[in-house]
């Protein structure tokens, strides 16, 4: 029986601290998994539900995107992919009486865990001007009111369309597709918040933004470089690969600030052998410090070229450009800077060396460790250098392996959800649909928040996501949203961008990948595409939530017809009903794409996407070849008496959603307002293990950003370095703070002052 909602916010002001874990998974992986489903879904819709994620003939887990491999488990799911799925599969109900009941004022002032233990919304509901709470509202109203706002506006670029990454190709398509009939390229994503830096410097050095190796690959290398990257709470299942890769041979490098249970020992609940004492990952733990990363690889390449042998220099002659540049670069890479840069010391620097030496077939796997700092284009560019030095591009078992996070974030891009599309792109979109659509570039997120904070953005539609507790700046953020004229949500359950609202607000419920998808032509089907570029259909088992609920394209295919209305000779309704006809057209549109709904049909796990790097050691960029590049080394620069904080998950939550407010590996239980500090730093702050201190961070602006009354851990992280959870901890990172090239916010590397909280 599933358990209701708590019906007050639980206290968080004495967080318990014990000491962190060592392994990952295991036993009270499975405990807490299944006890989170039963929680909310009860036994017999648990083993309905989970028995169905990842499954060919199942559902894509509304979780991580990391891929299955062509033989399925019974149990194809991870800890966290099991606390998603339940969230979404609740059996707990927002329905109007709920909202009648709770005034906007009473929401806003509820933390993001309890507004999303309430549960998923049954009906549309909106909130007009100047009213104080929600109220029903029809779902043909809800899109006259979109089309009132849209065609109203002075120029369609005052319109924002966010797309969250659980959007189904389909959605994705389908929304890019209005939005560029309707007039503007404004389509931000989360990928402008986490890996637009691997994109940028991907695209810019071997031509395709997106990883180049499978899961046989990592199976395959003898090395494998995981850098920046906790798997064992964000991608739990990349764990299985780690732990076949090593059976099979590799060694492991870890590239972390922070120890990671995950990347110590994997107790893989799949086997006796698993559960009882695990596999031993890491062989070789850097703990370098927070932003030292490209210090790291430019030196590991300028010690690659020193040694006799160690260049592919057939690979380099005949794939890459820029090589004579980046080698002068990489020979003036200094020991002193690099080992101040990185806090490691000449041994293990020198232990990684020959561990690269050594393997023929090497990977480097990384995340936001990477890819949330100013000169993260740059770092990852000179990791893709070290690949290149070795020929690790378009070879079994080596490449490289940026791990996304939301479920289809690489398949909404590749829909053509981005905010500066290629001009191939849109001649074929063109071609396809007898439109115009705009040519000039839109707003990313960041631009995005200062369109709404400057007035020159006055409406913003949201598809899924979190929007303002997923971005910076978190007060600048909440006040540029409360400028818009119109903010729309299209949503599971409830968030906090729900109760920070623009003059009027609409909340329109959708089907998640876990309900049930009939239209008018019989049972639908959606696809997605994992971090490794595999695409494949999601089938819902469940009856919907509610009967009030529309599909993600239902939506985006009804608000089409009330915009643009009867001038769209777009078979908006067509695609509704039938989502093999939205296929269709991706297939004459999207590259990869040829005979989409053919290809679904005889591969029942789905099909690989091509891959030109991987597949022909072809790289379309602008020289031809793979490109060496040769920027600065940069690393932050942190003032005396200040640390480094990076922002980061606890084990309890995925994205913004919080789970609960326990994170089992690192020792945290009963709170999320913690900050882990080394206990040399703390001792040196004057803070005591268990004291309380106000984050206060320090930006250019002159602007005090605070984050109040943190309990500090002491933690075994890099000297100089702190960490602690966002949300809580995004009104710390500056607006303006972000990556060169990819304007990425760097929510990795903010400078902090700790300062002793009031006494209560």
């Amino acid at each position: 029986m599933a358990s209701k909602p708590p019906a007050g916010d639980p206290v968080q002001d004495a967080p318990q601290v014990s000491p962190a874990q060592h392994s990952a998974a295991g036993l009270p992986g499975v405990v807490h998994g299944l006890r989170a489903s039963h929680t909310q879904m009860g036994v017999a819709r648990t083993a309905r539900t989970l028995l169905k994620v990842n499954q060919k003939d199942g559902f894509d887990c509304p979780g991580c995107a990391w891929p299955e491999g062509d033989k399925r488990h019974l149990a194809e799911f991870c800890e966290n992919g099991a606390k998603a799925v339940a969230e979404e599969a609740t059996l707990r109900r927002v329905t109007p009486e709920f909202f009648a009941a709770h005034p906007l004022s009473d929401l806003a002032g509820r933390s993001g865990y309890w507004l999303g233990q309430q549960g998923r919304i049954t009906h549309p509901v909106y909130l007009p001007e100047g009213g104080d709470r929600y109220e029903p509202i029809t779902w043909d109203r809800a899109f006259a009111i979109i089309a009132e706002e849209l065609t109203a506006l002075g120029s369609p670029d005052e319109a924002l369309f966010y797309t969250s990454g659980r959007t189904s190709n389909e959605a994705a398509f389908l929304l890019q597709l209005f939005a560029r009939e309707y007039g503007t390229n404004n389509l931000p994503d989360c990928s402008n918040m986490c890996h637009e830096s691997s994109g940028s410097a991907l695209t810019e050095t071997l031509g395709v933004g997106k990883g180049s190796v499978s899961l046989d690959d990592l199976h395959q290398a003898d090395l494998i470089i995981v850098a920046g990257q906790n798997p064992g709470t964000n991608h739990p299942r990349m764990l299985s690969a780690l732990e076949k890769a090593k059976a099979a041979g590799a060694r492991i490098i870890s590239v972390n600030p922070l120890p990671e249970a995950g990347l110590e020992r994997f107790k893989n609940p799949q086997t006796p052998k698993g559960l009882l004492k695990g596999a031993a990952l890491t062989d070789l733990f850097l703990q370098i410090r927070i932003g030292g990363d490209q210090a790291l690889f430019r030196l590991l390449n300028k010690l690659i070229l020193d040694t006799e042998g160690a260049v592919d220099e057939e690979f380099v002659r005949a794939h890459t450009h820029g090589f004579e540049e980046f080698a002068a670069a990489a020979r003036a890479a200094d020991w002193d800077e690099t080992l101040t840069a990185t806090g490691l010391t000449r041994d293990a620097i020198e232990r990684a060396l020959r561990m690269i030496l050594a393997s023929r077939r090497t990977i480097v796997c990384w995340a936001m460790g990477l890819t949330q700092h100013k000169h993260s284009v740059p770092t990852i560019r000179e990791v893709v250098n070290l690949l290149l030095l070795r020929g690790a591009i378009g070879r079994p078992g080596a490449g490289v392996c940026p791990v996304r996070g939301h479920s289809n974030v690489q398949g909404d891009r590749t829909m053509g959800i981005f905010e500066r599309p290629s001009d191939a792109f849109l001649d074929a979109l063109d071609k396809e649909f007898g439109i115009t659509s705009p040519r000039h570039h839109g707003y990313d997120v960041v631009r995005s928040i200062q369109a709404l904070r400057d007035g020159t953005a006055k409406v913003f539609f949201a598809m899924g996501g979190n929007f303002v507790a997923a971005t910076p700046d978190t007060h600048v953020t909440e006040a540029a949203m409360r400028r818009a004229r119109l903010t729309v949500h299209v949503s599971t359950k409830l968030n906090r961008s729900h109760v920070v609202t623009g003059t009027r607000a609409l909340i329109l419920p959708t089907l998640g990948r876990t309900d049930r998808d009939i239209q008018a032509s019989g049972r639908q089907f959606v696809t997605v595409e994992d971090s490794m570029g595999l695409v494949h259909a999601s089938r819902g088992n469940l009856p919907p939530a509610s009967p009030h609920l529309l599909s993600e394209p239902a939506i985006v295919a009804r608000m089409a017809r009330a915009v643009l209305g009867p001038a769209s000779t777009t078979p908006w309704e067509r695609f509704e009903n039938d989502y093999a006809t939205i296929r269709d057209r991706i297939a004459r549109v999207v590259p990869g794409f040829e005979d989409f709904n053919a290809r679904l049909a005889a591969n029942p796990g789905g099909f690989a996407l091509p891959h030109a790097p991987r597949d022909e050691r072809r790289f379309p960029t602008a020289t031809g070849k793979a490109n060496f590049t040769a920027a600065p080394v940069e690393y932050p620069k942190v003032p005396e008496g200040r640390l480094l904080l990076q922002t980061l998950r606890s084990h309890d939550q995925y994205n913004t959603t919080v789970y609960g407010l326990d994170d089992r590996y690192r020792g945290i239980k009963g709170g999320r307002r913690v900050v882990l500090v080394h206990p040399d730093d703390a001792r040196e702050h004057g803070l005591a293990d268990g004291s309380y201190a106000d984050l206060v961070s320090e930006w250019t602006d002159g602007v005090e950003r605070r984050a109040p009354r943190f309990r500090v851990v002491h933690y075994p992280t890099a000297r100089g370095c702190a960490a602690a959870y966002y949300p809580e901890t995004n009104v710390l990172v500056p607006l303006d703070a972000t990556a060169d090239i990819s304007n990425t916010p760097a929510s990795k590397s903010v400078i902090v002052r700790l300062e002793q909280s009031p006494a209560d």
